[in-house]
């Protein structure tokens, strides 16, 4: 089966912290999961490279917004290929074939009875005389009351614009904006309303935050939204009389997934239709600020592009990640920044804590002496102890081979049950339960080693210690590849070591195996005596 796994695409006007890393995850588990399941993966995302907060960026530093997102772009790479996430493209909205898909895309999509000419009011600042966009504009929210900036509502998640925002000014002088009228093209969402709602009504089965935001939108009354801007740096509307305007970065930005998509089924030779056509599930990975475009804004255009476009399945959109009891804030430099941790710590470590304490269905706080605590009483103390005490017991009294034993029916059940429980987790983003299944696989082999005591029947009873020995190694080598969409480093070293593949399926280690050379898995970490950062 064809699986799309979309993973948000993070924005180029600033590191990534450890909420950023907590939200996308989920999407490289779903795809070590799913390709060890054999099925055909598009994993995608890439940097967000247009709008406004980059052209501010660039001028700062007196640099382009194109070096801008290019540095960024960088690091982002650097971190996720050190956190061993997966992608099979990761691109960037800059790149010649993003730009080349959403020009077609928009060109269709302007020929749809959705898309219209209106005359909109264009924010001016008459003090910096200049036309300020939606993100240079700030004002208070018409729904919360809280301010806000023209573009989207940090307190309550509602996604405005300049226009319909209270006391509005500007945001870099603080002076009151005036407006004047401007031409731009809409996409005419309130009439898709009726579309939206059966879709919604179709997927009781996503996340609460996802089913909530979803349907607050639409029961508040959904607007229709600009797609072209009066911009600079972005894609050009592929338009006669707007060649002095881009493409609005919402309407271009969440079309990554299917031109980053498309470039992976022309290098595989897979017709396009078959992945977002045809028969196949799509997941899309996010935090939950990202909900709206997800389930409204890319539907929206999806639908109205009128093309038979396979609308998302699966949203995993998770909640906050706090830092010490605090909310991350980037302005106030309260934040991990992912560049630095994933230098100083395991990235199995990383990735473990944060499924383990992970902002599923509810905010939750990274705290760096619980980070330490789950290390070193889960990872280390459960898992790596396990497999070292089993491997290194072979090496020490049992010649280096794995010894004949019988295969114990109840861990033969118990390994089948984890692979079904935890896979069925997977696929339907509950991947704490999922992890829990596995942890629990490896507590119950711990507690079949202690029990059976072969420390002593290798010299009282050495067909018991044999058996003994056989049915922990089959549990540590299943175990591997339940744990390796979660943490692939360390699971991979153990499927070296047993000479095993990684497919979803049951696996076992036949006696009279040699072990190679085998190391410590996990370190023990020391809980840092001041918070950081």
């Amino acid at each position: 089966m064809n699986i799309l796994i979309g993973g948000a695409w993070p924005y180029a006007n600033g590191p990534l912290h450890i909420g950023h890393i907590a939200g996308l995850l989920p999407g490289d588990i779903l795809a070590r999961y799913y390709r060890a399941k054999g099925d055909t993966v598009f994993y995608v995302s890439g940097t967000d490279c247009h709008g406004t907060p980059i052209c501010i960026k660039a001028k700062k530093e007196n640099k382009s917004p194109q070096e801008i997102c290019d540095e960024y772009h960088n690091e982002f790479t650097d971190v996720f290929n050190r956190l061993g996430f997966s992608y099979d493209l990761y691109g960037k909205t800059a790149e010649q074939w993003h730009k080349d898909f959403v020009t077609e895309f928009h060109k269709q999509l302007y020929q749809s009875k959705y898309v219209y000419e209106k005359d909109s009011p264009q924010a001016y600042c008459n003090h910096c005389e200049k036309p300020l966009t939606d993100r240079l504009v700030t004002g208070i929210c018409p729904v919360c009351g809280n301010e806000t900036n023209g573009e989207q509502c940090d307190a309550c998640g509602n996604v405005t614009d300049a226009g319909n925002l209270k006391e509005a000014k500007c945001s870099e002088c603080g002076n009151p904006v005036s407006y004047y009228n401007a031409k731009h093209l809409y996409i005419a969402i309130s009439k898709l309303e009726e579309q939206l709602k059966d879709y919604l009504n179709k997927h009781n089965d996503w996340r609460n935050n996802a089913i909530a935001f979803t349907k607050r939108y639409i029961d508040e009354g959904l607007r229709d939204r600009a797609i072209t801007r009066d911009l600079e740096w972005g894609i050009k509307v592929p338009k006669e009389g707007y060649e002095d305007k881009r493409i609005y970065i919402w309407a271009e930005n969440v079309l990554g997934y299917l031109s980053a998509s498309k470039v992976l089924c022309d290098k595989r030779n897979i017709p396009f239709d078959d992945l977002w056509k045809n028969d196949s599930r799509h997941y899309y990975v996010h935090g939950k600020d990202n909900i709206p475009f997800h389930t409204i804004i890319l539907p929206s255009l999806l639908l109205a592009h009128n093309q038979g476009y396979h609308l998302p399945d699966d949203i995993i959109s998770n909640e906050h990640l706090t830092l010490e009891g605090r909310k991350i804030s980037t302005s106030k430099n309260w934040a991990i920044w992912a560049k630095d941790i994933v230098k100083e710590y395991s990235p199995d470590t990383i990735r473990f804590f944060l499924v383990a304490n992970g902002p599923e269905k509810r905010d939750t706080d990274f705290t760096w002496s619980e980070f330490a605590e789950r290390n070193n009483s889960e990872l280390l103390g459960i898992y790596g102890n396990f497999v070292n005490r089993t491997l290194l017991f072979i090496k020490k009294y049992q010649y280096n081979i794995v010894p004949k034993g019988i295969a114990d029916e109840e861990i033969q059940k118990i390994i089948n049950d984890t692979y079904a429980n935890a896979g069925k987790n997977i696929e339907n983003g509950r991947l704490k339960e999922a992890l829990q299944e596995v942890i629990s696989l490896v507590r119950y082999g711990n507690k079949y080693y202690d029990t059976k005591e072969p420390w002593k029947t290798r010299t009282s009873n050495i067909e018991d210690c044999d058996n003994t020995i056989f049915n922990c190694t089959q549990i540590i080598a299943n175990a591997a590849v339940l744990f390796r969409p979660f943490i692939p480093f360390s699971s991979d070293k153990v499927l070296s070591w047993l000479d095993l593949s990684y497919d979803w399926e049951i696996k076992k280690v036949k006696e009279g195996y040699t072990l190679p050379e085998i190391s410590i898995l996990f370190e023990r970490i020391t809980i840092p005596s001041q918070p950081q950062p």
